[in-house]
């Protein structure tokens, strides 16, 4: 092979969430090819070949189904979640020496970061997502045959932008549209050979689906969301999520479960590179994550709690455990709330995995000379890693 290669194919982790976001952890950035053929061409101004694959994330806001606590007195429209109390009660004793009880007016509160959120009937709600978002693998190739830089690293940075636009159709089911754009730079470190780099900005996620909130009591709330997605040239995606709370004072510890029928553009995907050798022929390399793969279902579940700090502060918990075909991951995430009124919110959180079993695990990856693929050996991944960083502007109206 080549002592060089420029970006060809992109995948490994990266952030979704979502869906989407909300857990687009863990199978994310992955890249599909049809090794029957040559790569799969994606016309962009540097002329790159290369294709890109994002599941969601845990922080993906658009499937978060169905918040709005209310104190106690729920509304006769809804049996809206408690949040909030802000009445008081004193004591005063009137003339005739009976003592009279005042209580001043309830305070009644959505919080708009619960991640059972969703807009009551005619209501909007719309939550921008801004993020930052890594993720890194070490490569050893074990080549069957000779290659003039075996260990790389590859990494990822990314800028994203992510909105979801809903509306309630009812007290109990609304709508929801999304779309996310990334700015998004990957880098295979090798470590001879000089780095090799590709910038990516496009808006390579859109779609839309339903939320239910079908169960809303003192005590209980659960949602069950479906969601269609597109991840632009790799894969059509269909997202069943379903979600579960017990409330308990001012907090609601919930489990939750989502699984996502990934049908790929091909059937192969993984991440690659392509360029030119020193005699000038193009030459490709492909890690391949799974070489049967043009139907495939990836599955997460996960507990959490969230809590009403104060009037105008939240704190959330989540722990994820998935499985995303190829590689099984965990990850946690916190995040922090500030909501001065009904309308507007803000929520910062920050989100890592911790346990990957991509580590140790040997793949097959295939090369090309002038657009034949072949077999070339296996390839070593090692300290597979995701985390992110953000913050949702919320608004509701």
């Amino acid at each position: 092979m080549k002592t060089q290669y420029s970006v060809f194919m992109l995948i490994g982790a990266l952030v979704a969430a979502p869906a989407i976001a909300e857990t687009n952890w863990g199978a994310q950035a992955g890249s599909t090819v049809n090794l029957t053929s040559g790569p799969a061409v994606r016309a962009n101004p540097a002329n790159v070949n290369y294709e890109k694959y994002e599941t969601r994330s845990t922080t993906r806001t658009y499937s978060n189904g169905g918040n709005a606590y209310r104190t106690a007195q729920p509304s006769a429209r809804s049996q809206m979640y408690r949040m909030y109390d802000g009445g008081t009660t004193t004591s005063r004793t009137a003339t005739t020496n009976r003592t009279q009880t005042v209580r001043s007016a309830v305070k009644r509160k959505y919080y708009l970061a619960h991640p059972f959120f969703q807009p009551t009937e005619g209501k909007f709600g719309s939550i921008t997502d801004l993020s930052y978002n890594t993720a890194s693998y070490d490569i050893d190739f074990m080549p069957a045959g000779a290659m003039s830089d075996t260990s790389a690293k590859w990494k990822m940075k990314q800028f994203a932008i992510k909105e979801d636009l809903s509306y309630g159709i009812t007290d109990r089911l609304g709508v929801l549209l999304m779309g996310r754009y990334d700015i998004s730079k990957y880098k295979f470190d090798w470590k001879t050979a000089p780095d090799d780099t590709m910038d990516d900005n496009d808006l390579n996620i859109f779609g839309a689906g339903l939320q239910w909130r079908f169960v809303d009591n003192d005590k209980w709330i659960a949602t069950l969301s479906g969601y269609y997605e597109r991840q632009k040239d790799v894969a059509n995606e269909f997202v069943l999520d379903l979600k579960a709370g017990y409330k308990v004072s001012k907090s609601t510890i919930y489990g939750l479960a989502r699984g996502w029928l990934m049908n790929f553009d091909d059937e192969y995907y993984g991440n690659g590179i392509t360029g030119e050798n020193e005699g000038g022929v193009v030459e490709s390399l492909f890690i391949s994550y799974d070489d049967d793969a043009k139907t495939t279902f990836f599955i997460e579940g996960g507990l959490g709690v969230f809590s009403v700090l104060g009037e105008d502060w939240t704190l959330n918990l989540e722990a994820i455990f998935g499985h995303y075909d190829w590689h099984n991951q965990a990850s946690i995430k916190g995040a922090i709330g500030w909501q001065p009124n009904d309308w507007f919110a803000l929520n910062l959180y920050a989100k890592t995995s911790f346990y990957d079993t991509a580590d140790g695990k040997k793949l097959d990856f295939y090369g090309t000379e002038s657009g034949t693929w072949g077999y070339m050996g296996k390839a070593k991944l090692d300290k597979y890693n995701e985390m992110s960083l953000g913050g949702q502007i919320i608004f509701y109206f």
